[in-house]
């Protein structure tokens, strides 16, 4: 790949990136179980962080990562690149004020069946939930805020006793309700529908679009870029990304057999 892209200087292994002066910055996009470890590792190297969702396990160690990113003074967001999106960004814009949905519906799911993926291994963090889950929670809290009752049923695969299709009711203050469901044994599967005292609004494949032609990766990486150099707050703030793990530990607690 080096050699594909002139790519001059190749790192032997993560410690070597992490040793190297000219590095500002690291991507995180390893395995669940070990982003606390490689994020505090990255920090404590003094490079900024931006680190694949869910950004931890649980929220506790969200918060945890986050007081090492305050303590080093060094920026970690979390890689939510469906948030960059202009369309994602205009369908939630569309929907405040007036149009504050009434009920949201969110899923995400596709097929998965290689025992040796990670996703379906529940010590390197696998599950429904917090690999394509973390999607429909951030999307409903986005637009109806903080919910105050979850719902949660799941399917667990018997042999791993990994999540493999959730589905969760959660109501929240305003009175706004949203369902939302995720899965790895269905077809492939995404949308988000909102709907209004005005209307019904849905945005198709809200969660994995590219290059249509905005690419949301690259509007992300470059608004990271912005806030390190600017020394401004990143646009997936810390506090956004522990209260999105808040929740989906409450769907994790109310799922359970």
């Amino acid at each position: 790949m080096a050699s594909q892209h002139a790519i001059q200087k190749v790192a032997g292994d993560y410690d070597d990136v992490l040793a190297d002066p000219e590095v500002e910055a690291v991507y995180i996009p390893l395995v669940n179980s070990v982003h606390r470890q490689w994020t505090e590792r990255s920090l404590a190297a003094g490079k900024h962080v931006l680190c694949e969702k869910p950004l931890g396990m649980n929220a506790e160690e969200a918060a945890v990562m986050a007081d090492a990113s305050r303590r080093s003074g060094r920026l970690l967001m979390e890689a939510f690149m469906y948030r960059f999106h202009p369309s994602m960004r205009a369908f939630v814009d569309g929907l405040r004020g007036d149009e504050r949905p009434l009920h949201v519906q969110a899923s995400f799911g596709f097929p998965l069946s290689d025992a040796s993926n990670y996703r379906l291994q529940s010590t390197l963090g696998g599950g429904a939930l917090l690999d394509v889950g973390c999607y429909t929670v951030s999307v409903a809290r986005w637009l109806l805020g903080e919910p105050d009752t979850v719902l949660a049923r799941a399917r667990f695969d018997q042999t791993t006793g990994v999540d493999m299709s959730v589905s969760s009711l959660l109501h929240f203050a305003g009175g706004g309700t949203a369902s939302l469901w995720c899965s790895f044994e269905s077809a492939e599967e995404q949308g988000v529908t909102a709907v209004t005292g005005k209307g019904t609004y849905a945005l198709e494949r809200p969660f994995t679009a590219w290059h249509d032609p905005h690419d949301p990766y690259q509007l992300m990486v470059e608004s990271f870029a912005d806030s390190v150099r600017n020394g401004t707050d990143a646009e997936v703030s810390l506090d956004e990304s522990i209260a999105n793990m808040r929740v989906l530990d409450r769907i994790r607690a109310a799922m359970q057999p």
